[in-house]
């Protein structure tokens, strides 16, 4: 008993000591250009969960400019503390000065509050949303939009990035209910060389819209990858109505479309747990759609650590 009870409490170590600091690099090539575009680079940053004394995750984000990325992506969840909006802009820092869109996540809206973590295992539709006080996220707003990063919460935005031309919608967080999408509806510019949709949650209804309206591919945040993962099993839960298959990471969806689900860079204040399941940013190569991958060595996710924040973890 005695032993049991010793490793129980070596692996809560482990999870809230170590493994939820472990910042790590995931990368993957996406065939969802039309033939003959150039590669576009797209750092993926989801779920901050920012503290304004997490100076170690600042630096770490911070440094991911040095991959001089083509396009951010921020898919929400940036703030958890009302006082954490000038610690998320020196964690962009200089990637604020790339092109970058984004949307917000319901903690960007309200602060946490302590729940029991035996909730997270129940079935979504018997659980009820517990928000605390609004957050300054219209501050957050003002600095991204003054950067020149696009709000894509429902609008529909042509860009250029690299001299190409892009094209992208987003939506507000469906977890929370403020959706819209009918307030994006219609088919994507065929013209672009990729069309990209941006969600926090990925509710398969907002997914299934994105994918019959034209979308190439849609980028989305909130599962935390599923934060605690069972080695050979994968993801308990995905807060949310995505499979579990897909709480982190690339797939398809449907024939023509790709979904990126980001498992984040931080967690709950009161849940400062993760177990198999690093923080992560994104680093998505973007090529076209008749690519073909050359075989690429993979690197054991734990050399990768110890090596460095920007070595890479190859995405499955």
């Amino acid at each position: 008993m005695g032993a049991v009870a010793a490793v129980g409490a070596a692996g809560l170590t482990y999870a809230t000591a170590i493994e939820r600091q472990l910042y790590t690099l995931r990368t993957a090539h996406l065939p969802v250009l039309a033939p003959g575009s150039q590669p576009l680079r797209v750092l993926h940053i989801s779920d901050l969960h920012m503290l304004p004394w997490q100076h170690a995750k600042q630096r770490w984000v911070a440094s991911l400019a040095a991959l001089a990325p083509d396009l951010v992506v921020n898919t929400g969840d940036n703030l958890a503390h009302p006082a954490a909006v000038p610690a998320v802009l020196r964690a962009f820092g200089p990637l604020l000065n790339v092109p970058g869109m984004f949307v917000f996540g319901s903690n960007d809206y309200f602060a946490p509050k302590p729940k029991n973590p035996a909730r997270y295992l129940m079935p979504r539709g018997r659980k009820k949303l517990v928000h605390g006080p609004e957050l300054p996220w219209q501050d957050l707003r003002a600095a991204f939009i003054e950067h020149g990063w696009h709000d894509l919460t429902h609008q529909r935005v042509p860009l250029q990035v690299a001299g190409q031309s892009l094209f992208a919608a987003g939506v507000d967080d469906p977890h929370m209910q403020y959706d819209r999408y009918s307030t994006i509806a219609g088919r994507a510019d065929a013209a672009a060389v990729v069309r990209i949709g941006v969600t926090h949650s990925p509710e398969p209804r907002i997914l299934d819209a994105f994918a019959a309206d034209g979308y190439d591919l849609v980028l989305a945040g909130h599962t935390h990858g599923g934060q605690l993962r069972v080695p050979g099993i994968g993801a308990l839960v995905t807060n949310c109505d995505l499979d579990r298959s897909r709480a982190r990471g690339a797939s398809r969806w449907g024939a023509d479309m790709w979904l990126h689900v980001s498992a984040g860079l931080g967690t709950s204040p009161y849940a400062p747990v993760r177990f198999a399941c690093p923080p992560e940013a994104s680093l998505l190569t973007l090529v076209p759609r008749d690519w073909k991958p050359q075989r690429a060595k993979r690197e054991s996710r734990f050399k990768a650590w110890r090596r460095g924040p920007l070595n890479s973890v190859l995405a499955r």
